[in-house]
């Protein structure tokens, strides 16, 4: 039987490393809903790339450096420096760990932030989520993706896009969360004729047809109709989920 090496278990580690850095690429381009949040993740992997590299480079001018001082590291050096390699690419390979925005992240920033954590925040939901609901939550990243593209043309400063903001960043996630607060084991209780995952569902899809109309809107630069959608965006879903409405 061949007797394994030191290299050899480090070549087989450095492989296993690769492919382990290769599928969470891959799985992470696979639950990208959308083209912001997919770049806020590549954003993170090129950090962690750069990371290791630099990481590796300076293991080895410090193996160089010590060799020219010592006149040679031996065999041992040259081991240690393999282990100290191995280290440092398993470390930055796992840490740190792409971190999730929360709630209050959401309506902060730029444009292009806003949407980007929005969309990933909508990923992080999707597991929880009812099936009919997920759907459009897939749909709402290329939605988020046309809406940040038309914000970016408008001031910042017109009322008409605190609004969209509010929508986006807001009521959205709000919806969901309301639905969230409701124990599972009730979403499936009928309620004024609807379950909770059908409220949440129909609201989701209401949501995204508007995130359509504002996103036609802003492209054809009519900032007036916008504005009087306000009517839309004071009404919160979330509100609906917590309480049947009262009989009139």
């Amino acid at each position: 039987m061949t007797r394994q090496t030191p290299a050899h278990d480090s070549d087989r580690i450095l492989a296993e490393a690769q492919r382990s850095l290769t599928h969470q690429q891959h799985g992470e381009r696979r639950r990208s809903i959308g083209k912001r949040s997919a770049a806020l993740k590549r954003k993170h992997l090129v950090a962690k790339l750069m990371r290791m590299a630099a990481a590796v480079i300076a293991i080895l001018t410090t193996a160089a450096v010590a060799g020219i001082v010592l006149g040679g590291i031996g065999f041992s050096g040259i081991l240690l420096t393999v282990l100290a390699m191995i280290v440092a690419l398993f470390v930055f390979a796992r840490y740190p760990k792409f971190k999730m925005p929360d709630v209050a992240q959401l309506n902060t920033g730029n444009t292009r932030t806003m949407v980007g954590r929005t969309e990933l925040w909508l990923e992080a939901q999707r597991p929880a989520l009812p099936a009919p609901a997920v759907q459009i939550v897939d749909r709402l990243g290329a939605q988020l993706d046309a809406l940040g593209l038309q914000l970016e043309g408008v001031d910042p400063a017109e009322p008409a896009v605190a609004e969209v903001r509010k929508l986006v960043g807001e009521h959205l996630p709000g919806t969901i969360q309301t639905w969230k607060r409701i124990p599972a084991h009730l979403r499936h209780e009928q309620r004024g004729g609807q379950t909770a995952d059908q409220q949440l569902t129909e609201a989701l899809s209401k949501i995204s047809a508007e995130i359509d109309e504002v996103t036609r809107q802003l492209a054809a630069g009519d900032l007036d109709s916008l504005a009087v959608r306000s009517r839309y965006l004071d009404y919160r879903y979330g509100s609906a989920l917590d309480q049947p409405e009262n009989p009139a």
